[in-house]
């Protein structure tokens, strides 16, 4: 017989999995994700309530989701709606015996492929805010508790509990309805849920405050979230262009940083460390988004960046021109400084310090990079390469002033001082 504690590890670990497919299930029996939420939480408390003592079901994805939909059908009663539908599946369940689970998998899960995708176009609506969006998303689609949201965005938890609470009330309050949005409309709501997946891994694989260089539970999240919405929307090729990102990004986690935590920079990285596997998943996964769409979108583009550096057995051996080129290819689709920042970084790798300066220099009055650390960062790196350190220094200072991020902090005042003494820091 498990212990208690495994019996919850367990919960945790079917609720970690399920929660997406119960809570949309129950949305489309109820039409409230809000609702939906607090209903699958319900059965949740009854999970760790009775499988302590009575063991854990050995289907306990289908007693979650048997338990979550007789709440429901209790909700839809008191609630007067759906009358006919209370009453088809109060039969199924009245009548089905001691193994209803088939039956009521039958009249409502016949399509929860749909379901799942109903719940990641709600939860990512453009009606919410950017941070709202990701809560939600994190809470209803990727099982986390609002404790674990709050501690991987350094914020309290009563933060992210009200964000979660007014974007259900939001939704309710604006009767957004539980469906896959039309044709016409998916593009743009298909856009709001990549950027809310590419938002969430960003935070995961760079830290923007805290002690910790990486949040590696927001980048499996993330990636887990891109798998599961191509395999719901297979024939977009921007999907699986974000899930190509996600993968040769994250291939690189373990070669990130050193064995006391200390961040390693790109190029200074083992890359025998590097995921071949997920190297090799992100790729395929580019292969299939090219062989989707004749014309790139802004991640596929991310993506083929990414792959350049995921082919190159050594630093040497990148393809800076090609970077360079697939930049300006990026800054043509979605003009941004810090693609154009980006861009001054590969040019100065395939064509030398002085041309990756001139592109640099020209950003600096740049009113959206005024605190953005990577500006003096990467104004740092080209100057100290051309030996002008006391500039370099100052820049390194500056950047280290910007970033709210401790351990990078400290690498930036390291390179500071190598400068000082002059000597070109570390790449």
């Amino acid at each position: 017989m498990p212990t208690v504690t495994e019996t919850h590890q367990a919960i945790d670990a079917v609720w970690r999995i399920e929660s997406a497919r119960v809570i949309a299930g129950l949305a489309r029996i109820v039409r409230d994700v809000g609702r939906a939420e607090e209903l699958a939480q319900d059965a949740l408390v009854a999970a760790l309530e009775q499988w302590p003592e009575q063991g854990v079901p050995q289907n306990p994805g289908a007693w979650l989701m048997t338990t979550a939909k007789r709440r429901a059908i209790d909700h839809v009663r008191r609630e007067q709606v759906l009358a006919r539908k209370v009453q088809e599946l109060g039969h199924e369940i009245e009548t089905g015996g001691a193994s209803p689970e088939p039956d009521i998998d039958a009249a409502l899960d016949d399509d929860i492929g749909d379901d799942v995708l109903r719940l990641v176009f709600t939860a990512c609506h453009p009606v919410l805010s950017t941070e709202a969006r990701v809560a939600l998303t994190l809470r209803m689609l990727g099982g986390l508790s609002t404790k674990e949201i709050a501690r991987a965005f350094l914020v309290g938890e009563s933060t992210i509990q009200q964000r979660i609470v007014r974007a259900k009330r939001t939704l309710a309050d604006a009767k957004v309805p539980f469906e896959v949005p039309a044709a016409n409309e998916r593009a743009g709501r298909l856009a709001s849920v990549l950027e809310v997946i590419y938002l969430i891994f960003n935070e995961g694989y760079s830290a923007t405050a805290g002690d910790d260089w990486m949040r590696p539970t927001l980048c499996a999240e993330a990636m887990r979230l891109g798998r599961v919405l191509a395999g719901l929307t297979p024939k977009d090729a921007e999907v699986h262009g974000l899930v190509a990102l996600l993968e040769i990004q994250a291939s690189r986690a373990k070669a990130r940083t050193d064995a006391q935590g200390e961040p390693i920079l790109l190029l200074e990285q083992n890359r025998a460390r590097w995921d071949h596997m997920l190297i090799r998943r992100g790729l395929a996964a580019l292969q299939r988004a090219e062989e989707l769409s004749d014309t790139r979108g802004p991640y596929t583009l991310q993506a083929a960046l990414a792959a350049c550096h995921a082919r190159a057995k050594t630093a040497e051996e990148t393809d800076w021109a090609r970077i360079a080129a697939l930049y300006a290819e990026l800054a043509d689709l979605m003009p941004s400084p810090i693609v154009e920042l980006n861009r001054a970084v590969a040019l100065s790798m395939a064509f030398g310090p002085e041309v990756g300066l001139q592109l640099a220099d020209m950003l600096v009055d740049e009113p959206s990079l005024k605190s953005y650390h990577l500006l003096p960062t990467v104004r740092g790196d080209l100057l100290a390469k051309l030996g002008r350190f006391e500039e370099a220094r100052t820049q390194f200072e500056r950047a280290a002033s910007l970033t709210a991020n401790a351990r990078e902090r400290t690498l930036l005042l390291e390179r500071a001082e190598s400068c000082a003494r002059g000597e070109a820091p570390a790449r």
